[in-house]
């Protein structure tokens, strides 16, 4: 059954290097169908930033998936910010919308929820086309019944209890509601650096709301780390992976009953 590896937060520019050297080591050793990257690949999307998030990336094994996070966008350039915020992601990383991923009994697909501007004051917090949502479900419309479906975004799209940041994301329970009825078994996110596991509270309850850590130095209460995903039939299994100081050790765990599909 297919097993899934989830960094976030990564923040190259203020990673925590040993923990990014060890999670390439853990990545390298356990071979997951597919990694996922849900944004904040570095601090304050300066190109030296990027180029050593690409460099990072490049090493990991094979297939991996990104999607921008907010510190993505040019952080201190606000015309650019507000222009073009995600040439700087599309030359070092890749496309910024749309991209999708298929392994045996998997298929995901990444929904960008960050943005340069916004009519608000605080540009960090997430928006989402709810048009993309829809699509992602029409994408998974073709795959087997049995596979798992996976979306992957960077902010929460709904607020997570005992974390100390929030996603704040425009439309965001419509679109976990668009995602959890269109039979989405995970959504995968991090901008708040905790990790976390949840049900989404509609549809038959079996879409869950999956959050990462960090994998920089910008703590908030947790060690950093990252999320292992396994699957059964009947399970979704969710180890949180906390940083020692020399490895990874399981931090803290969820068993998540899966939904049947006819």
């Amino acid at each position: 059954m297919p097993r899934i590896i989830q960094f976030s937060d990564i923040h190259f520019g203020g990673e925590n290097t040993a923990a990014t050297e060890g999670a390439l080591r853990f990545a390298e050793t356990d071979r997951p169908d597919l990694i996922l990257v849900t944004g904040d690949l570095t601090l304050n999307g300066l190109p030296r930033e990027f180029k050593a998030a690409e460099a990072w990336l490049q090493r990991l094994p094979r297939p991996w998936l990104a999607t921008p996070g907010n510190h993505d966008t040019p952080y201190w350039n606000l015309v650019l910010r507000a222009l073009t915020p995600f040439a700087r992601y599309g030359r070092w990383i890749g496309p910024a919308f749309g991209e999708h991923a298929a392994a045996e009994g998997l298929v995901a697909r990444t929904v960008t929820t960050a943005r340069g501007a916004q009519p608000r004051l605080d540009w960090s917090k997430g928006a989402i086309n709810l048009a993309a949502c829809h699509e992602a479900v029409q994408h998974f419309g073709a795959a087997p019944s049995d596979a798992l479906r996976v979306v992957a975004c960077h902010h929460p799209l709904i607020e997570a209890t005992g974390v100390p940041v929030t996603g704040g994301v425009h439309r965001g329970e419509e679109a976990a509601a668009i995602l959890a009825h269109g039979g989405v078994d995970a959504i995968l996110t991090g901008h708040v650096h905790n990790p976390f596991a949840v049900p989404l509270a509609c549809a038959d309850g079996k879409t869950y709301a999956i959050g990462a850590g960090t994998l920089s130095l910008r703590l908030r209460g947790t060690p950093a780390g990252f999320n292992r995903l396994c699957t059964t039939p009947e399970t979704l299994t969710v180890e949180a992976m906390g940083w020692t100081g020399s490895h990874f050790e399981p931090y803290r765990s969820w068993a998540l009953p899966r939904r049947v599909r006819a």
